[in-house]
């Protein structure tokens, strides 16, 4: 039996569906996932602001490598994780549940696969700052990791 389903031809759909710039965030699910070069969190956050976006959700990496652990490092403290367990060197999948913050996202395509990129990352006590700030313009690939 033959189904038609339009837009199957169409990768541009994939890059429709992923988001890109700021965005106030909650943590909705999270695992640890080993691999032998690479283990990484994959973590699915919620839209909680700008409202357009409410109700989307995305997924992204946090590679757990000697190299890598900066970034994981500046997402646990900007999200408030639990201090104890980040000097433990401890990762409690339900603790990062419903942490909140603010990621900066764009995405990246590899083998001609796309992915979601975790750019950068700031407390969600600032979103009121940071996105008046951002509101007509685009953070530029040159904008560094600040927010």
């Amino acid at each position: 039996m033959k189904r038609h389903i339009p837009g199957l031809h169409s990768r541009q759909q994939d890059r429709e569906n992923l988001l890109e710039g700021l965005f106030l965030v909650r943590v909705d699910a999270a695992s640890y996932r080993w691999h032998p070069q690479k283990p990484f969190v994959s973590v699915r956050f919620a839209v909680l602001e700008p409202e357009a976006f409410a109700e989307r959700s995305f997924s992204g990496r946090l590679y757990c490598t000697e190299r890598a652990l900066w970034k994981l490092n500046w997402f646990l403290r900007d999200f408030n994780y639990d201090s104890d367990l980040l000097h433990q060197d401890q990762i409690d999948e339900k603790a990062l549940l419903k942490l909140r913050g603010i990621v900066r996202t764009s995405h990246v395509t590899l083998n001609g696969r796309s992915f979601q990129n975790l750019e950068a990352f700031a407390p969600a006590t600032e979103w009121e700052e940071l996105s008046c700030e951002t509101v007509g313009g685009k953070h530029g690939k040159g904008s560094g990791d600040d927010l």
